[in-house]
């Protein structure tokens, strides 16, 4: 739901049921991922306020399922960065010139239980979220050259626990990707790595978490003249939540796969999955995936 005041102020929303039901037990939850005022301050300088989207990796801001290739989406930038992520606070974004933009923010920050010191498990979706330290993001992007966009993120908490976890200190994540489309051909690549402090944190391996992965596909525009885009994908992704142990915690994911979009907005997805896990991880996931996904 979204409300344009006038000219220069707005508001913008998104509500969420994720997995189908929600309520005591049950496996899904009613969510309020964005609610924000923009304001335009000039032209190129616009002040954002509320709960939002991080500006951070491909698909934070941008995770519909007719946007991406796969059923899933990348563990990379589920389990690192940790999508979808959104926070509570103010924003500054502005163009520096054509093509060239940052966002600057100050927000509610992740809050890790302990335990694993996933990203993951950090969120507090805003509800109730302690706020002991702030988050600070910031990001670059270029965009000036047609089908590219080359993007930087830094974002860094002084206390990864909210002071609540002695052993816990200061968080940093940088994360770079780059989005290229020429013709039919495409390819997304993205590295992210946390850097933890903490003589807790270090304990269990989590002070360094890292993942990438690289992305070709190759999209048949209008195929069969119906109107009806195919397109086939493979992806290599590689990702660590406890890299500082070097215990052979690591994991190893191929995905091969096809969207066939019915409609620009209506998408069959079809994939198969094979990961390679490190010693210290029992379980590994093969499989294929099948979904249907839409927007509107």
């Amino acid at each position: 739901i979204n409300h344009e005041f006038n000219d220069k102020l707005r508001f913008v929303s998104e509500l969420e049921l994720e997995h189908s039901l929600a309520g005591d037990g049950a496996p899904g939850e009613v969510e309020l991922e964005q609610a924000y005022i923009q304001y335009d301050v000039t032209e190129k300088t616009a002040v954002v306020g509320g709960l939002f989207l991080t500006p951070v990796g491909i698909l934070n801001e941008t995770h519909e399922p007719p946007t991406f290739y796969g059923v899933e989406r990348n563990n990379v930038e589920k389990n690192i960065i940790p999508t979808t992520w959104w926070e509570g606070g103010a924003m500054v974004q502005h163009e520096i010139m054509d093509g060239l933009s940052t966002d600057l923010s100050a927000t509610s920050g992740l809050k890790s239980e302990g335990g694993s010191f996933k990203p993951r498990g950090g969120r507090q979706k805003v509800a109730e979220a302690e706020a002991k330290t702030f988050a600070y993001n910031g990001r670059l992007k270029y965009t000036a050259i047609p089908g590219l966009e080359v993007a930087g993120t830094i974002n860094y908490q002084d206390n990864y626990c909210q002071n609540e976890i002695k052993g816990c200190d200061s968080a940093t994540l940088y994360e770079g990707h780059v989005v290229y489309n020429r013709d039919a051909f495409g390819l997304r690549a993205l590295y992210a790595w946390w850097d933890i402090s903490g003589s807790a944190v270090k304990d269990v391996g989590a002070d360094e978490q890292y993942g990438y992965y690289i992305e070709p596909s190759y999209r048949f525009n209008n195929a069969w003249t119906m109107n009806q885009d195919i397109g086939f994908f493979g992806r290599y992704a590689e990702w660590d939540n406890a890299d500082g142990n070097s215990l052979g915690t690591e994991t190893i994911q191929y995905n091969f796969g096809a969207n066939w979009w019915v409609d620009k907005d209506v998408v069959v997805k079809v994939d198969y999955q094979i990961q390679d896990a490190g010693s210290a991880i029992s379980k590994e996931l093969d499989g294929i995936n099948i979904g249907l996904g839409y927007q509107f």
